[in-house]
């Protein structure tokens, strides 16, 4: 272990066996570690920086903000930027929404959206509808309740036993594992909404609370989108039987897939979005429900209180840096720059990979993108668990001063492999040459080891 790392942590690390580099600095793409080592970022962390480390504009922001107040619990007090930031997303959102609940993150955000939905309910005088329907694959955070929401096996596993056990899975929309050959989209759409409505009756109609999904499905798939069609369906679905549609843009929202909230290209309306990563772009902890005014009315013509809430909802710093984060994508144009460099960079991406003998499928929208990595190309066979090809590519790319998204789990929960990448939304056209570069370096040593 050298000097610059982690020798004697006393801090808990997510992997014991592993040596952590010490972070120093970050400039726009990339982050420098404290012997002098930069690593471009072509992961955003896990989606999270959009705007590159160290923007001047936002850093000034939060220095402001500090000096006048930084927290204030809303017990007692609400803050002008959590009000800003507020007025702003509502007044980009789809048509109906009209309240936001700031929270610290992702997790944070789906655990409100499931109480909300069961609290909507009993405020309709639906008690009974106390289950939750999610899809296999997904992932919607870590807190208890939304692990349990989540369809990931492996990081399901250790907690089961502390699930409430109201939640049931449908298969994902996978069109490149699951659609049958000569079947179209729109009846592959169709045939996996379907299953929806199956598990809906099979609980009783007048049980189930709400449905979630991954607008474009992150970290366990590796950016997948749904075939045309499948949200409208899904939606279809939901109104026939009372059910809430809360879409989870944690991942892909913001900005991340090219429009600010990523159903925006579904051509649907949820009840609920929930999004975290990109809306605070890691300047501080950050993430929001945003809910329909009509929901809303709901719990004012009842009981007239939430009953839920955390320390830091509405935290002034965080949503002071936030509201700055979104103010410089809109002010800099980065949602057109993200729709233009999309195409730029999946060309990049096919032309190294295209005929790659172990990648199979590269697909995703806007700056959320993944390879996903194969045995076969022919037959789609995945590599086994066991070879722990993910890793390997993460620690090649680190090797190779490369910060990228690898998992593994993803042909069905246990086997296959991807590699996610979300950059930041103002990266270079050199250092994306640089990212193709050091990740086809990476991903060839990996599968040559």
């Amino acid at each position: 272990m050298t000097p610059d790392q982690d020798a004697g942590s006393q801090i808990l690390h997510r992997e014991f066996k592993r040596s952590y580099p010490v972070v120093a600095k970050g400039s726009g793409a990339w982050l420098i570690d404290t012997s002098g080592r930069r690593y471009l970022d072509a992961s955003g962390g896990a989606a999270v920086s959009c705007l590159g480390h160290n923007h001047p504009r936002v850093v000034a922001a939060m220095k402001r903000q500090i000096d006048s107040i930084s927290f204030a619990h809303t017990s007692f007090f609400t803050n002008a930027p959590a009000e800003e930031l507020a007025d702003f997303l509502v007044s980009r959102a789809p048509a109906g929404f009209g309240r936001v609940y700031f929270v610290s993150g992702g997790s944070e955000a789906n655990e409100t959206a499931m109480k909300l939905a069961r609290q909507i309910q009993i405020e309709r005088g639906e008690t009974g509808r106390r289950h939750l329907i999610a899809r296999e694959q997904s992932y919607h955070g870590n807190t208890v309740a939304a692990l349990s929401l989540g369809g990931n096996p492996y990081r399901r596993a250790p907690y089961e036993s502390l699930f409430a056990g109201n939640v049931s899975h449908i298969p994902p929309c996978y069109a490149y594992r699951h659609k049958d050959d000569g079947e179209s989209e729109a009846d592959y759409g169709r045939r996996t909404a379907a299953a929806l409505e199956a598990v809906i009756n099979e609980l009783g109609a007048g049980t189930v609370a709400a449905f979630f999904a991954e607008t474009v499905v992150g970290a366990t798939l590796g950016a997948v989108p749904a075939v045309p069609g499948y949200f409208t369906e899904i939606r279809r679905i939901c109104d026939a039987y009372g059910v809430m549609m809360v879409l989870d843009e944690v991942m892909c929202g913001i900005g991340r897939t090219g429009t600010l909230f990523a159903c925006e290209q579904e051509g649907v309306v949820p009840d609920m979005i929930t999004v975290a990563k990109g809306l605070g772009g890691g300047y501080q902890p950050i993430g929001a429900v945003l809910i329909r005014e009509d929901l809303v009315a709901e719990i004012e013509r009842g009981s007239g209180a939430f009953q839920h809430g955390f320390t830091y909802v509405g935290h002034a710093l965080a949503c002071a840096s936030g509201l700055e984060v979104q103010k410089t994508i809109e002010d800099d144009g980065l949602l057109a720059r993200v729709r233009q460099k999309h195409g730029e960079l999946m060309a990049r991406l096919r032309h190294r990979f295209g005929e790659h003998p172990h990648v199979g499928d590269i697909r995703g929208r806007g700056f959320f993108l993944g390879l996903e990595l194969v045995a076969d190309r022919a037959t789609k066979v995945p590599f086994s668990r066991s070879r722990a090809l993910a890793g390997r590519i993460r620690a090649h790319a680190m090797e190779n001063g490369l910060l990228c998204y690898p998992f593994n789990g993803t042909a069905d929960g246990r086997d296959g492999d991807h590699v996610l990448l979300a950059p930041p939304f103002i990266i270079g056209d050199d250092e994306l040459d640089i990212l193709v570069e050091r990740l086809g370096a990476s991903i060839d040593a990996a599968l040559a080891a």
